[in-house]
C-alpha cells in the first residue's frame, strides 16, 4: 500500500486526470498519541469530500474517497506511522508516503497535486541510506537528523544469500549455526567447515547481486549517499566489488545485528553529519564560485526565469523561508498571490518543482546554512 520515497517524482512530473485530491498530516509514531491520527485523517477526508460534492455527481465522488476511507479504517496502517503522511488520489491513482518529517494538516481538491511538502521533505540535504549488511543478509534503511527507518527492499534484491544464490550456495552455509552475538559477530560456530575459497566467493557473489541491486533500485531512484555497516573484512569485500557512486568512503566498521535501531541511527548520524556538511560547504563554496563569474544569483526574478528556461543546474531552498505567490512556468513570471491559498502557495517551492522537472538538482536547507538571505540561491549551467 505504501509508496516508495523515490517513486514520488513520477507523480510531480506527471500529467494526471483531474480531479486530483491531495491530503497532508502531522502524524505519531507512539501510542497513545497516535490513537488521534485516524480520526484527524477522517475529518480531512470529509473536507476533500466537500469540495468534490460542489462540483461532481455523487456517482463519481464515491469512487474518488472510497480508498480514503479504507486507510481511515485500516488499524494496522495507523499503528505504523511516522511523522508525517501524505496521501494522493486521482481517477485510477492512489499513492501513500510515510514521512520522516512533519507537515501541515490540510487537504485541497485542484486540476493537479499538491505536491509542495514532498519537494521540500525529500531534497532535504540530510537524507541519506543505510545499507545493514552481514554475510547472511541485508537491510536497507532511511534516515535523517531526528530519525531512522528500515525500508523495504524494492523486489528482486535479495533479503539472504540463500535467497539470492539459491541451490548455488556452498552447502555448509546452510548447516551453520551460531551462539551468541557482539559488536565483532558471533561468538560461537558448529558446521562442515566450508572451504575458506567457497564461503569467499559465495559472499562476494551474494555482495555483488546486492550492490547492482541497490544501485539500480534504491541510490539511482532516490540519489542519496549510501553508508555501508558490516564488519570489517565485510567492508573490504564490499567495497572491492561494489559498482555504486553513492557509497560513501567512510562506514562503520560493526556488526550490524549487535546495534539497536536507536543505537545504529546515533552510530550514524556521527559519521554522516560531519560528510554531509562538508559536502554542503562545498556546494556553497561552488555557488560562490558561480556567482563571481556571472553563472549564480540569489535573486529571486532571475532565479525565477532561469529555472523556466532550464538554465539551472542547482538550487538552494532555504527550509525556514516562504515567498507568497505564483510562478508562470512558461517565462518565469512572479505573480503575488496569498501564501495560505494551498493551491497558489509559495514560489519558492514553486520553482523548486520547476527546477526538478527541467532536469536540475534542488537542496532544501536551513537558514544558517543558506549561501542567500533571498530565500532562494542558484548555479547556473550556462
Amino acid at each position: 500500500m505504501n509508496t516508495r520515497v523515490s517513486d514520488y517524482p513520477a507523480i510531480l512530473f506527471a500529467s494526471q486526470e483531474p480531479p486530483c485530491l491531495s491530503l497532508y498530516q502531522k502524524t505519531h509514531r507512539r501510542h497513545p498519541e497516535n490513537q488521534q491520527d485516524p480520526i484527524r485523517f477522517r475529518n480531512l477526508v470529509r473536507k476533500l469530500e466537500e469540495s468534490l460534492a460542489k462540483k461532481y455527481p455523487k456517482r463519481e465522488v464515491g469512487p474518488l474517497v472510497k480508498p480514503f476511507y479504507t486507510l481511515a479504517d485500516d488499524h494496522r496502517f495507523w499503528n505504523h506511522t511516522l511523522d508525517g503522511l501524505a496521501v494522493l488520489g486521482a481517477p485510477g491513482i492512489f499513492r501513500i508516503y510515510r514521512l520522516q518529517e512533519k507537515v501541515m494538516d490540510f487537504a485541497v481538491v485542484s486540476e493537479s497535486f499538491y505536491t509542495k511538502p514532498l519537494v521540500r521533505v525529500f531534497q532535504a540535504y540530510e537524507r541519506y541510506q543505510v545499507l545493514s549488511l552481514t554475510r547472511s543478509a541485508v537491510k536497507l534503511y532511511e534516515g535523517m537528523k531526528d530519525s531512522l527507518d528500515e525500508v523495504s527492499l524494492a523486489d528482486g534484491i535479495p533479503r539472504t544469500m540463500i535467497e539470492a544464490l539459491g541451490n548455488q550456495i556452498t552447502a555448509p552455509h546452510q548447516t551453520v549455526a551460531s551462539y551468541g552475538k557482539g559488536t565483532k559477530g558471533p561468538a560461537m560456530h558448529h558446521g562442515h567447515g566450508a572451504r575458506k575459497d567457497e564461503t569467499e566467493v559465495d559472499a562476494e557473489r551474494f555482495f555483488r547481486i546486492v550492490d547492482k541491486g541497490i544501485l539500480e533500485h534504491h541510490s539511482q531512484a532516490s540519489d542519496l549517499p549510501l553508508l555501508l555497516v558490516a564488519l570489517p573484512e565485510n567492508q573490504g569485500l564490499f567495497r572491492q566489488v561494489s559498482q555504486n557512486p553513492y557509497l560513501m568512503k567512510q562506514g562503520i566498521d560493526m556488526n550490524p545485528d549487535a546495534l539497536e535501531d536507536g543505537r545504529l541511527h546515533a552510530k550514524v548520524w556521527e559519521v554522516f553529519e560531519p560528510q554531509s556538511r562538508e559536502q554542503l560547504k562545498a556546494l556553497i563554496e561552488e555557488y560562490g564560485d558561480a556567482l563571481a563569474k556571472g553563472l549564480g544569483s540569489g535573486d529571486l526574478e532571475e532565479v525565477a526565469r532561469a529555472a523556466a528556461s532550464g538554465k539551472i543546474a542547482k538550487l538552494f531552498i532555504d527550509n525556514d523561508f516562504q515567498v507568497p505567490g505564483r510562478l508562470n512556468n512558461v517565462t518565469g513570471e512572479l505573480i503575488p498571490d496569498d501564501l495560505d491559498n494551498p493551491e497558489t502557495g509559495d514560489l519558492l517551492d514553486d520553482i523548486g518543482e520547476l527546477v526538478l522537472q527541467k532536469g536540475g538538482k534542488v537542496l532544501v536547507v536551513h537558514s544558517d546554512q543558506m549561501p542567500a538571505r533571498t530565500g532562494i540561491a542558484a548555479i547556473f549551467r550556462f
